[in-house]
Order: structure tokens, then C-alpha cells, then sequence
């Protein structure tokens, strides 16, 4: 698998590099109107875990309110609703499109991220990973993921896992091809965005 990971991660920053160019008047656009809304902060940064353990910090457009307090389910990951009053007018708008993960390009760029691969998760869940799940880890975490194409958030946490360690283990660019066309088809339905319980 590490003998192929090279070319992912030339594809990687190759994409990363042209959609940053060619999106940057929309990056900037929403940018503007996140600052317009409530003069905050354009950016939510929060560290998470990534490829062999090593932590980073994940950009994303700003869809809640500042310091709005952090709500998480029984197993640990985050809650989402369509009437969350922590998130703001644009950042509804944003997650619904999830346009709110187009900020993870530069975390692309960078290195941290892939296009494709398992989401990342809060350096205190590594606590939680039990057996193979640890495989999770052989692979840069992704901006969307096979585990979010069969699921999304409708997925509790520990059932996603067994998406990410098949991606892990069978990674190929005609998976990754059919992620992406999947992705699209569920951005453009909105399918799975929110999960109130678990």
C-alpha cells in the first residue's frame, strides 16, 4: 500500500493546487459573507488525527456562532440538526452544500489531507480505536470518504470505521473515481448532512 500512496498524494496536491486557483473567487465570496454575518472569524481550526497518529489542524469555513459550546452524541462524535441554533444563516447554507469542507484544501496542500479518505477524527477518539480499526491511520484522512458516500453522518461513528479500514486496505484510483461521483450525487441531494441521535 505505502509503494502506491505516492501517486494519491501527487494527484492529491495536483487537484488541491488547481481547485484552490480556479475556486478562489468562491473562497473568497464566502469568506465575505461568514465576516458580513457576524464580523467573526472566517476560518474554525481544531486539531484532529491524521496519517500514522500525527495531529493537525483541519480548516473549515465557519458555520456556528463563536464560542458556541462543542455538543457531542453518546459515541462521541458531533451532533448536527437542521435547527441547531448554534449555526449561523450562512453556515447552514454552507453545511447543507458542504461547501464549509472546500477550506480543507489548503490542508490538501499542505499535506495533511486528501481529497479522498477516511474523515478524521479528535485526537482523544485514538483512545477509543479497538483491533483493526487502527488502520484507519495507513491513509491520509480525506476531505469526503467511502464511509460518507455510504452514510454520511446517518453512519454512527464506530459503523464508519468498517468503510475506512476497506479503504485503507483496498485503496485504488478507480475507488477513489467513484467516490467522488458519489459525492457529488449526495451533495446534490443533501442526503445524510445531519444526525441528531444515535
Amino acid at each position: 500500500m505505502s509503494k502506491k500512496l505516492w501517486l494519491k498524494d501527487l494527484i492529491d496536491k495536483f487537484i488541491g493546487i488547481i481547485v484552490i486557483i480556479f475556486l478562489l473567487p468562491i473562497l473568497f465570496i464566502i469568506g465575505i459573507l461568514i465576516k458580513i454575518e457576524d464580523g467573526g472569524k472566517i476560518f474554525f481550526l481544531q486539531k484532529r488525527l491524521g496519517k500514522d497518529r500525527k495531529i493537525f489542524k483541519i480548516y473549515k469555513f465557519r458555520t456556528m456562532k463563536e464560542n458556541a459550546p462543542d455538543i457531542r452524541l453518546a459515541d462521541g462524535s458531533t451532533f448536527n440538526s437542521d435547527d441547531d441554533p448554534r449555526v449561523t444563516k450562512i453556515g447552514k447554507f454552507l453545511r447543507r452544500t458542504s461547501l464549509d469542507e472546500l477550506a480543507q484544501i489548503i490542508n490538501v496542500i499542505k499535506g495533511e489531507m486528501s481529497i479522498i479518505g477516511p474523515r478524521p477524527d479528535l485526537p482523544d477518539h485514538l483512545k477509543l480505536y479497538e483491533g483493526d480499526e487502527f488502520k484507519k491511520l495507513l491513509v491520509r484522512p480525506g476531505i469526503t470518504g467511502y464511509a460518507q458516500v455510504n452514510g454520511r453522518n446517518d453512519l454512527p461513528w464506530k459503523e464508519r470505521f468498517k468503510y475506512d479500514i476497506y479503504y485503507a486496505e483496498n485503496w485504488s484510483i478507480m475507488l477513489d473515481m467513484k467516490i467522488i461521483l458519489k459525492t457529488i450525487q449526495i451533495i446534490l441531494t443533501g442526503k445524510g448532512v445531519n444526525r441528531e441521535n444515535v
